[in-house]
């Protein structure tokens, strides 16, 4: 059984219907564009994904990177799929035709990664962080460092990374080590080591730009005292030829779990007197620049993690449905034909549980992306304003959210797949492993619980959680127009009365006691993505109810709505209910981990 990447009749439905993409096509940056060309630029990514990346997914698994003590060698198939990917223009299909770029909106090109993320997670981390990366110079940048590394970066001859982590200090970017010192010429000399970069060497390109944060000398400790560095492998000349080696030597590779094709390295600057780096923008605000790139790496992130529990629901799916095993329980002849697992109701469960964690993240993905896109192209500033600060919001929620239950859907299709899903004759068993990755990087559960709480929700006077309910009462509004989904109103509302009470009773008691208040984030961050993700299949339902309301529907669109109506049932009675407990855990201050002693394990 062959593995299927995307369901592209849902991918239509997220972005025709759910989010209306074609109207972008009123803006001014995209009137010379079409419908039709946005499907094509999916078809090619799909076209793309299936011939270069899905064709080396289990083999860039089994034959994982090495390095020899000199050279870093990964299995060819990988090159060409950069190349391809390159050559088809994704590298620079967001910027502006004027600057060789395809000038399509941000939720295309967000579409079509998730295509290359769904023929190969690992494969695709190459484009994915130099995409990034490029976008840090592009807004960072000056004309001088933009006219050097972008067009390179655009073109596929170099790629890109970001280089934050460092040894024993993970995610506490405040406590980082590494130093630049500045030179006569205006460059400066970095000195350090750095963890955990993904991409970090490779043999796929001509060079790669590292974006490093470093404090230069004299700097404040914390993080304010924090600069953006980009450092070459090799350095550039002007006429854009390679120079010399720069001094950034590649001490290791990491051996991982799952995402094993993606390189993950741990990387020693200034081992000979520095390697030489160029200030992005201005000194110690280098932390604000680098979320530029996180806040990209977290949909991103999210994303990964949707398609992957989105793959492991199809694959799943499809075994169901040709495996026959066993009888109902009402049938007592063992002499009568087994019927296919999918006819047990606990296998169809697993499987609706599946679409409605996989389905759900993907239209969490995309939705965000299209606030992205709203928060730079839309038609008033106040637009483009209340748009970033919904964003904002709901980010944390965004890269975690689908990194837990994408996981989990993958955990189920193994169950589904039962001794099958556990060998690596079947590729659910990978799907899980290259998915637990998503959990911890690009900041972990807990640091996103304490980021929404502590942080999102009081920014600018909780702007983002007023916008947040205006938008869920008004998708309460349309479905009331609906005699299917009227009994699904009630505890949506009452859910985002919870998360209010709850936010509210959890700020009062912040100031006082800070440390008791997000001692349990990780379960206000999960509150709020279940209310959050009952909204969004709450909308996927408005569009699937008006879509059945066409008399000409055909019988597939038929089943296909049904099924999303059928999913956002089981996610609101199913898993919003959830809630009710971590409501009554959150709001008396439990403190039971809170009060655990180190001694006392």
């Amino acid at each position: 059984m062959s593995a299927t990447l995307l369901n592209s009749r849902d991918l239509e439905f997220l972005l025709y219907e759910l989010l209306d993409t074609e109207a972008l096509l009123n803006r001014p940056r995209y009137q010379d564009h079409s419908r039709e060309v946005f499907n094509a630029t999916l078809d090619t990514a799909k076209t793309i994904s299936e011939r270069y990346f899905a064709n080396h997914n289990a083999k860039g698994d089994a034959n994982e990177p090495h390095f020899d003590g000199k050279d870093i060698h990964i299995i060819p198939e990988t090159k060409i799929a950069w190349d391809a990917l390159a050559e088809a223009g994704f590298l620079s299909a967001h910027y502006d035709a004027d600057e060789d770029g395809l000038q399509l909106p941000e939720i295309v090109l967000r579409a079509s990664m998730a295509y290359f993320n769904a023929g190969n997670i690992a494969s695709s981390g190459y484009p994915f962080l130099s995409i990034g990366a490029a976008n840090l110079i592009h807004s960072f940048g000056n004309a001088e460092q933009k006219a050097l590394f972008l067009p390179p970066m655009r073109e596929g001859r170099f790629a890109g990374t970001m280089a934050l982590t460092e040894p024993n200090q993970g995610s506490a970017l405040a406590d980082i080590t590494t130093t630049a010192k500045p030179c006569a010429d205006g460059s400066y000399l970095i000195s350090g080591q750095k963890m955990y970069i993904s991409g970090g060497d490779q043999n796929i390109t001509e060079n790669i730009v590292h974006m490093v944060l470093a404090r230069i000398d004299g700097a404040p400790m914390g993080t304010k005292g924090i600069s953006l560095f980009i450092c070459p492998k090799f350095l550039v000349n002007p006429d854009g030829s390679l120079g010399e080696r720069n001094d950034v030597a590649l001490a290791g590779l990491l051996h991982k779990m799952g995402y094993r094709n993606t390189t993950s390295t741990v990387l020693n600057f200034g081992e000979n007197g520095g390697a030489k780096a160029f200030l992005v923008g201005e000194p110690h605000k280098g932390l604000q620049y680098m979320f530029q790139m996180m806040n990209e790496a977290r949909i991103g992130v999210g994303l990964g993690a949707a398609v992957l529990g989105y793959q492991g629901y199809i694959y799943s799916l499809n075994y169901a449905k040709e495996r026959p095993q066993g009888r109902l329980p009402s049938n007592k002849d063992p002499k009568s034909a087994q019927i296919n697992i999918i006819e047990h109701a606990d296998v169809r469960r697993m499987l609706l549980a599946q679409k409605s964690y996989a389905e759900g993240a993907l239209a969490l993905c995309l939705y965000a992306t299209s606030l992205y896109e709203d928060s730079r192209t839309a038609d008033t500033e106040n637009q483009r304003q209340q748009a970033f600060l919904l964003l904002d919001l709901i980010t944390p929620i965004v890269k975690s959210w689908p990194s837990k239950y994408g996981l989990k859907a993958n955990e189920l299709a193994i169950q589904v797949l039962g001794g099958a899903g556990y060998i690596r004759e079947y590729p659910v068993e990978q799907y899980y492993r290259d998915n637990r990755l998503n959990p911890i990087h690009e900041g972990t559960e807990a640091i996103h619980g304490i980021d929404i709480l502590g942080r999102k929700v009081l920014l600018n006077n909780s702007a983002g959680l007023i916008l947040f309910n205006e938008a869920v009462s008004a998708t309460l509004s349309d479905a009331s127009a609906y005699q299917d989904l009227k009994d699904l109103i009630q505890p949506v509302a009452d859910g985002l009365q919870t998360l209010n009470t709850v936010t509210a009773t959890l700020l009062g008691n912040m100031a006082e006691h800070t440390d008791l208040s997000l001692a349990n984030a990780t379960v206000y961050l999960d509150l709020f993505g279940r209310v959050l993700m009952s909204w969004i299949w709450l909308k996927q339902a408005v569009c699937a109810a008006r879509g059945l309301e066409n008399t000409s529907v055909h019988e597939a669109d038929k089943n296909f709505y049904m099924g999303k109506l059928q999913a956002t049932r089981f996610y609101i009675q199913w898993e919003l209910p959830e809630i009710g407990p971590q409501a009554d855990l959150l709001c008396r201050f439990d403190d039971v981990p809170f009060k655990m002693q180190a001694d006392w394990f």
